[in-house]
């Protein structure tokens, strides 16, 4: 049986857990999640005046309904007042699960098993994809909209090495200067740890080059910023809320409707791709997929693409 903590509503072995994960090669942005994932369901004990090892399954369907509540509180004590997406609230029920598994490995016995935890509903939403034009707008959009030009051609070149290769965000911004080949080939160490390739066209190698020659420095890192940095330290990256900021107020200046956000340029480079005849077994390499179920769920057609299909094979055009 599990020991008390010493705060009745803390979790046993959380660092044990944690550390656990890390010899595993998880990587240190899903531990963190794990950590705050936890500190939510510890909070909700708390709220509800619990100690864990009295946890019921019936305190499982108030967890969840305290999840999709507004007056949630985050893992560091604040109220969002916003609502969970259904994906997010499965997010939190999967870390709970895997932390309860890790308690049985460790011959430790839970209140609850894990396979009491059920998954919610997740809702289905009609895939928005950005039309090509209007990636080709944002793509272009610091060429036009930013006033200083080394951060006009440093966000420029971003963004086309971002659509080029498909890369995540995560991995765009901690890229160094030596991983990129003269041929345009990048060695990538993705998700999981899983190494793979992806290429720059000519056309994001020639703003990638064009960027570069704005760089005085020696540092390593590919993008840096200009404010901000750190002397004393070899070198300093991009953090991902800047980029994505940025990439919201372009969208926001152009006018664009439909929602795009560097993981859009994500999708929509395997979405064109596959629009343009490529071959799934490609895509999924290129996107660092483990599996090709994953990388087909990824793909989804324009509405341009839908509608000319449509109009080319539907019986009764005319």
């Amino acid at each position: 049986m599990i020991k008390n903590p010493k705060n009745s509503h803390s979790l046993p072995q959380i660092e044990e857990f944690l550390l656990s994960r890390q010899s595993n090669n998880y990587s240190q942005e899903t531990i963190y999640n794990y950590e705050q994932d936890l500190k939510v369901f510890q909070g909700f004990l708390k709220d509800l005046g619990k100690p864990f090892q009295n946890l019921r399954k019936q305190d499982l369907e108030q967890y969840k309904a305290y999840l999709n509540s507004i007056d949630r509180k985050t893992a560091s004590g604040n109220t969002p007042h916003k609502k969970l997406a259904s994906f997010s609230i499965n997010r939190f029920l999967s870390t709970l699960r895997s932390y309860l598994k890790f308690l049985i490995e460790m011959d430790e016995k839970p209140p609850i098993l894990p396979e009491n935890i059920k998954l919610v509903r997740t809702e289905k939403k009609h895939p928005k994809v950005a039309e090509m034009q209007e990636l080709v707008r944002l793509i272009e959009a610091p060429s036009l909209l930013e006033k200083d030009k080394n951060i006009a051609k440093r966000n420029r070149a971003m963004l086309e090495v971002l659509f080029s290769t498909g890369m995540r965000i995560s991995e765009l911004v901690k890229l160094n200067k030596v991983q990129v080949g003269t041929d345009g080939k990048i060695f990538i160490m993705g998700k999981g740890k899983k190494e793979r390739f992806v290429y720059l066209t000519d056309r994001a190698y020639g703003f990638l080059k064009e960027y570069l020659k704005t760089r005085t420095d020696n540092l390593p890192a590919m993008f840096i910023p200009y404010r901000g940095r750190n002397s004393n330290k070899k070198t300093k990256y991009i953090s991902t809320n800047y980029f994505q900021e940025k990439i919201k107020q372009y969208r926001e200046l152009l006018g664009i409707n439909v929602p795009i956000s560097a993981h859009s340029l994500r999708h929509g480079f395997a979405t064109y791709l596959a629009e343009q005849g490529a071959n799934p077994a490609a895509i999924q390499v290129l996107l660092g997929h483990e599996s090709l179920v994953t990388t087909t769920r990824y793909v989804h057609a324009s509405d341009t693409y839908a509608q000319k299909t449509h109009k080319k094979f539907h019986p009764l055009q005319k």
